[in-house]
C-alpha cells in the first residue's frame, strides 16, 4: 500500500475525523488507500512513528495561498467503504509516497471507529502509545 508520512499532531487529527485534508506543495496521480504513517517526532497528546489509519484519497485541489500553490489531499470519511483504523503498526517513514506492504496492514474489528466498540477499542490500542 502506498503510505505517506506527517507530523503526529496531524495524524491523530487524521485518525479523529477532524482533518478531511492533507496539504501538500506537490501532487500525485494517486487516488486511493493511503496508509498514514506517524512520523517518530515525539509530541505531547500524540503516538509517533506508527501508522494507525488508512485515509482514502478522493481527490486532489490545486490552491493558491497568497504567492504560493499548494495541494489539498482530500480525505474520505471515515465509515464502511471510505478510510478507516487499522491495528497499530510501527513504520519508519520517508520522504514522498512510499510502499509498505499490504500483509502488514490489518484493519481494525469494526466499520464504525466513533461507536463504542471504536472507542473501547481506541482506548485499548491506541492511548497506550500516546506521549
Amino acid at each position: 500500500m502506498k503510505a505517506l508520512s506527517i507530523h503526529p499532531e496531524y495524524a491523530m487529527e487524521i485518525l479523529n475525523g477532524n482533518k478531511t485534508e492533507e496539504y501538500r506543495t506537490w501532487t500525485t496521480s494517486y487516488r486511493g488507500d493511503l496508509l498514514i504513517c506517524n512520523t517518530a517526532k515525539k509530541t505531547r497528546g500524540a503516538v509517533a512513528g506508527y501508522a494507525l489509519c488508512v485515509a482514502k484519497i478522493v481527490d486532489i485541489e490545486k490552491r493558491y495561498d497568497g504567492d504560493q500553490i499548494c495541494y489539498a489531499w482530500k480525505i474520505a470519511s471515515f465509515e464502511t467503504g471510505g478510510s478507516y483504523w487499522i491495528e497499530p503498526l510501527k513504520v519508519k517513514g520517508q520522504r514522498r509516497l512510499f510502499n509498505v506492504d499490504d500483509v502488514l496492514i490489518k484493519p481494525a474489528p469494526f466499520s464504525n471507529p466513533f461507536s463504542a466498540v471504536g472507542e473501547a477499542w481506541y482506548q485499548e490500542k491506541i492511548i497506550p502509545l500516546i506521549h
